[in-house]
């Protein structure tokens, strides 16, 4: 792989998502499926197929890949247990434990704005 060149904006968006906290920490969380898996990992430790099942609408692919990617960033851990079939958990890290505050207040702001935004639709109607 070819090394980036110091002045190119793929170089320079690197250097800004690591020196500006806001854009580190919305990084780690941001698309559309971490913040629910965050959020029901919170309740307890769960499997792929209970994950699968509770979050609608995600495909087998997206879960996958945003588990690694969560696992990736130290937000959760997966555990294999030796077993037959095998048995897979994933439960939140200490750092993802932390994050949980500002998550229940993203997803309280969240049902306010759309609760607000759906009133305001239907009394346009």
């Amino acid at each position: 792989m070819a090394n980036t060149k110091e002045t190119s904006t793929n170089n320079q968006n690197k250097i800004f998502i690591t020196d500006c906290n806001v854009t580190y920490a919305v990084q780690l969380v941001g698309g559309r499926w971490k913040l629910p898996i965050l959020l029901q990992l919170q309740i307890e430790k769960r499997r792929f197929g209970e994950l699968k099942k509770i979050i609608n609408n995600i495909t087998e692919r997206m879960l996958t890949l945003q588990l690694r990617e969560l696992e990736k960033d130290g937000l959760i851990t997966r555990t294999v247990y030796a077993e037959v079939p095998p048995r897979v958990e994933y439960e939140l890290t200490k750092i993802g434990k932390d994050l949980m505050p500002v998550c229940t207040e993203l997803h309280k702001w969240g049902a306010k704005h759309k609760m607000e935004l759906f009133e305001k639709v239907t009394t346009l109607k």
